[in-house]
């Protein structure tokens, strides 16, 4: 675990609400993509599926231009336009700020999909890597935090489903960070309470370097990026 935010002492305190959130430094950020790895490693994402990508883009005016490198995971909007559009009431937001889908009420509908402008989400078609991925089928834990076996067998994964990232909220509860947080080699992630002043990301989101991405589009996201 990094020397972030404490999560363990956070669950620790019964009477403290925890709002997650996350901040991306920008400057540090390599574009390894180890976050995507990590993440479809800690997830089980099928193939053409990632909860993480990262994006890039060209800044500047040539011949003084250089790529810049954007980590793109759930925003976890404090106002989410997929909770407003979800006909079956699956996707709501959890009392700790991180949007989540229950996978018993989806109906596969996907007007989630088209209501994310972060495009943030994603459709299980049931496809799989079979022998392909080494380790694949070895019992495991998903983002629901039960264990699973192989994929369409003892597991029973959302094809047909929507699927999205939830800040590996089965890995917050024992006290660790989201895997893509763990193995950022450039150690440019923040994981943390941002209901807690003296939380890193609090500060860092109040940072003048501080910015959200479509902050026009009213969704007020927890994920903050320092430019």
């Amino acid at each position: 675990m990094s020397t972030h935010d404490p999560v363990t002492t956070i669950e620790e305190d019964s009477e403290h609400q925890p709002k997650w959130g996350m901040v991306i430094d920008l400057q540090k950020c390599v574009g390894c993509d180890s976050c995507t790895v990590a993440c479809k490693a800690e997830n089980r994402t099928p193939p053409g599926v990632s909860y993480n990508v990262v994006l890039e883009e060209e800044v500047g005016t040539f011949p003084n231009v250089r790529r810049m490198s954007i980590p793109r995971p759930c925003m976890q909007c404090d106002d989410p336009p997929c909770v407003l559009v979800c006909p079956a009431n699956a996707t709501y937001k959890g009392e700790d700020g991180v949007v989540v889908i229950n996978k018993d009420r989806c109906i596969g509908c996907r007007y989630c999909i088209t209501a994310c402008p972060y495009g943030a989400r994603s459709f299980d078609f049931g496809e799989t890597y079979e022998d392909e991925m080494v380790g694949f089928n070895e019992l495991q834990v998903n983002e629901w935090g039960t264990e699973f076996g192989e994929r369409g067998g003892v597991w029973s994964p959302p094809v047909g489903q929507v699927r999205k990232c939830t800040f590996c909220a089965h890995r917050i509860p024992r006290g660790e960070e989201p895997a893509c947080v763990e193995t950022c080699i450039g150690d440019a992630r923040y994981f943390g309470d941002l209901n807690d002043p003296n939380s890193v990301v609090t500060k860092f989101a109040a940072d003048p370097r501080s910015f959200r991405l479509k902050e026009e589009a009213g969704t007020n996201p927890n994920v903050y990026y320092l430019r």
